[in-house]
């Protein structure tokens, strides 16, 4: 018990220290707006049970509720990816989390299949995103038509990323609730734990270093905030994603009994962890995105690593003063909204990325978004706090002037935007990926 009490005095210090030296970068109305924004738009993307959706996309027959990835008429399906990137904010109950992970473990593959379209979804694979009218799972993005999805254009196997992001569904059901026996439960014959396991195998990897990788003939989409971007060879994004799913294996693998595997999943992660600046980093401390095409330095991969504590304390201080600069010369960030590759860093004056299936300077390929603003901020405040206070002043401040809740003419918080306009009003993980930044410890 005195044990229990010491780790939990030590956990609130930690907690509280931490919070502490990252609400200094943001003041306490701002943070309580953004909190406030956050918790809003939470609930206007709940899709209650048996709530309808704008035609054609019916109502809700899940039987629970679900989250999707904005209000409005923000994409009508249930990402899996959008939602797990919004569950630490600590504003989704454990019945919804419960009902979303069962919906989303028994729609994971359970028999590879060649689509209509040539491309193959493998066993193991998890939805892109899932339709409310009839819970069939839509394992690329770019359509919602179960028939007719899986082109090259989108990929020739699904996106990496969601397999990862049914496993922080997993871990954070667990940090929820401490129920090991959940994980027993059985969908279409596997267990909770089999099925988070059998994800972590599905996307390919280097098995010398456990990135993962991709080719020319065989793509897949890296990470689905940049699913319009061709990426190949070594893949620094869902490595990211891979070394965090492995932790948290590892944690459960622990929890429910099974100390041999725990450590073979955090032997992987450490493998991981080394290799990604082996292989990534560039002279500016900025990781690349890739080994292949669109081999350029990735602004959102290099914050997450920082945030994540992959990347050692001088490497974060080599990107951090780099970002910094970037942010005083404007090649960063426009309104406190962050783009995905520096401007002075476009790969050409045609296009931000390599290679694209959409116009430079809109949506993936140039837009800037709120989503990477508190990790890039919180790494430019590791040489320069002023500069990451005035990014983050930038950002709420377009919130609070667009601030969807003056009224149907008002958008923010949006997906992306440039000068030119906005795409996706009301989006969730513009505030809540933010916000969980700044109010939580992730190393």
């Amino acid at each position: 018990m005195r044990k229990l009490a010491a780790f939990t005095s030590l956990y609130l210090f930690v907690t509280t220290t931490i919070f502490a030296q990252n609400s200094a970068l943001i003041s306490g109305a701002d943070m309580d707006f953004l909190r406030k924004m956050t918790r809003d738009v939470l609930d206007s993307s709940r899709i209650r049970p048996g709530q309808s959706l704008p035609a054609p996309y019916g109502k809700n027959n899940t039987g629970g509720t679900l989250i999707r990835p904005g209000g409005r008429s923000t994409y009508p399906s249930f990402w899996i990816r959008d939602y797990a990137m919004s569950l630490e904010t600590g504003m989704v109950t454990a019945a919804e989390q419960k009902h979303m992970l069962i919906l989303t473990a028994a729609t994971q593959c359970d028999q590879t299949w060649i689509t209509k379209g040539g491309s193959m979804v493998p066993f193991g694979a998890i939805a892109d995103h899932i339709r409310v009218d009839d819970n069939r799972p839509i394992y690329f993005p770019g359509t919602y038509d179960y028939i007719g999805q899986g082109t090259e254009e989108y990929g020739m196997t699904p996106p990496y990323c969601d397999q990862f992001y049914f496993i922080e569904m997993g871990y954070h059901y667990f940090k929820t609730t401490s129920d090991t026996q959940f994980f027993q439960h059985k969908t279409n014959g596997s267990t909770i734990l089999e099925r988070l396991e059998i994800a972590f195998r599905v996307p390919p990897a280097d098995l010398t270093d456990q990135l993962v990788f991709t080719n020319e003939t065989f793509r897949g989409v890296d990470f689905g905030f940049r699913d319009a971007i061709r990426i190949t060879g070594k893949l620094v994004y869902p490595s990211l994603l891979k070394y965090r799913a492995a932790k948290q294996l590892a944690a459960l693998f622990e929890k429910t009994g099974n100390r041999e595997k725990g450590a073979s999943y955090l032997k992987i992660a450490e493998t991981i962890k080394r290799a990604i600046p082996a292989t990534f980093l560039d002279k500016n401390g900025m990781l690349l995105a890739s080994t292949g095409k669109s081999a350029q330095p990735d602004v959102w991969a290099t914050a997450l690593a920082s945030y994540w504590g992959i990347l050692d304390k001088k490497q974060v201080e080599i990107a951090s003063s780099f970002l910094a600069a970037a942010f005083k010369k404007g090649t960063l960030s426009y309104k406190g909204s962050v783009r995905h590759v520096l401007t002075d860093q476009d790969f050409n004056e045609k296009t931000a990325w390599e290679s694209a299936i959409v116009p430079k300077n809109t949506y993936q390929n140039g837009s800037y978004w709120g989503t990477p603003v508190g990790w890039v901020a919180l790494l430019i405040a590791q040489t320069e706090p002023e500069s990451a206070r005035k990014l983050l002043a930038e950002y709420i401040a377009e919130l609070r002037e667009n601030d969807y809740r003056k009224g149907p003419t008002f958008n923010s918080p949006v997906e992306c935007f440039t000068a030119e306009g906005i795409r996706g009003p009301v989006y969730l993980t513009t505030v809540s990926c933010p916000l969980i930044a700044l109010t939580t410890n992730q190393q």
